[in-house]
């Protein structure tokens, strides 16, 4: 039995993070959140090595998710990031400079999402 992917979703968006861990719980992913980009590196950095993928939204209070990509892929190069943002092209393009592999808009195409999230986990372990 092949390990289950560990995701960490990071959105300051009940409604977000619960309708992304329903979806990503039926594909079988061991799920992580946090409401808060602090609260997610928390978390991050309590299991550095374990995290096979993280999503975090753009527009976030306190630390944006342009700073948590930022510190993430400081401390893991290889990470999968998919930034998520509900706002227009600036914060993509924010997220793109601090490295994100993939930008989605809300609303997200849950199906899209998965492949994404297959896809940088494959070419991760590959």
């Amino acid at each position: 039995m092949e390990k289950q992917s560990k995701l960490l979703i990071i959105d300051d968006s009940d409604v977000i993070v619960e309708m992304l861990y329903q979806f990503l719980k039926s594909k079988n992913y061991e799920l992580f959140s946090a409401s808060n980009g602090l609260d997610g590196i928390k978390i991050f950095n309590s299991d550095i090595q374990g995290f096979d993928l993280v999503i975090t939204d753009i527009v976030m209070p306190n630390i944006s998710g342009v700073g948590v990509i930022s510190i993430l892929k400081n401390k893991r190069p290889d990470l999968p990031i998919i930034a998520i943002t509900g706002f227009g092209e600036h914060p993509e393009s924010l997220a793109a400079e601090a490295h994100a592999d993939v930008v989605l808009e809300k609303p997200i195409d849950l199906n899209i999402l998965n492949q994404h999230i297959s896809d940088l986990i494959a070419r991760k372990n590959s």
